[in-house]
């Protein structure tokens, strides 16, 4: 009787434990988003597929943070990887090249594999993608860090073409621009995998991701998708150092 009193009890504790740290968390989540003046900044990155059953949770881990966002200073990017592909679903926004990104923080980051979900905030930290409290504490940190560098963006729609100018980069040796192409959000009904009859929620989805080299002049062009239009997209870009993949400014804008 006496085990089970205390094992009821226990239960108890960590009920109400788990209820504490939700709460909390939820408050985390709600300073972040209203913060008005941000020493910092947090880019999100969130590497994602439809294929794994495990990835709905950090999509709408990130859909819950930019829900009711009014912090400019949080930018939020999925990468859908391509590597579940072949587990009998082909996630329509996979690319191999968000696969090779990956990869390439698994060796700025010191990781023998690389794994979904997962979130990497400043290219300096990485979080299993749905651990709520980690990440949000992460995400506060990186907001209230002092900014390294600057970045301003602006663009032009011509035609199915975008032209992005960059501005205001400081030198730095060893950085290169990342600049990524964001649809804001969209559905997929998945039929195959592991998340079959799942009609599955995106948000911040990259469509497109360039590499720019700083010393090759101050304005890029970009393809646009065949399904893009003004509403609903964004661009993020940032300022990232190759040897480590540290972010030392970000910067965005809407269309």
């Amino acid at each position: 009787m006496k085990s089970l009193m205390l094992a009821g009890s226990l239960a108890g504790v960590l009920i109400i434990s788990a209820a504490f740290m939700s709460l909390q968390e939820k408050q985390v989540i709600k300073k972040i988003q209203t913060m008005e003046n941000s020493k910092g900044f947090a880019v999100v990155e969130l590497f994602t597929s439809e294929g794994c059953s495990s990835c709905p949770p950090a999509d709408e881990l990130i859909e819950k943070i930019e829900r009711d966002n009014k912090n400019q200073q949080i930018y939020i990017m999925a990468f859908h990887v391509d590597y579940w592909d072949h587990q009998g679903w082909k996630d329509k926004f996979s690319n191999r090249m968000f696969s090779e990104r990956q990869r390439q923080y698994a060796d700025w980051l010191g990781l023998r594999t690389i794994y979904t979900p997962q979130i990497v905030i400043n290219g300096t930290t990485e979080h299993v993608g749905s651990d709520q409290g980690p990440i949000v504490r992460a995400i506060s940190s990186g907001l209230d860090q002092q900014v390294e560098n600057t970045l301003i963006l602006e663009g032009k729609v011509e035609e199915s073409k975008l032209k992005v100018e960059y501005k205001g980069i400081k030198e730095e040796k060893g950085a290169e621009l990342v600049l990524a192409l964001v649809q804001k959000s969209a559905h997929s009904n998945v039929k195959a995998g592991e998340n079959s009859g799942r009609n599955l929620s995106h948000v911040q989805i990259v469509r497109e991701l360039h590499r720019v080299d700083l010393n090759s002049g101050k304005s890029i062009i970009m393809n646009l998708p065949n399904d893009f239009n003004e509403k609903g997209w964004e661009l993020i870009g940032f300022v990232q150092q190759k040897k480590d993949g540290h972010i030392t400014a970000a910067a965005r804008f809407g269309f």
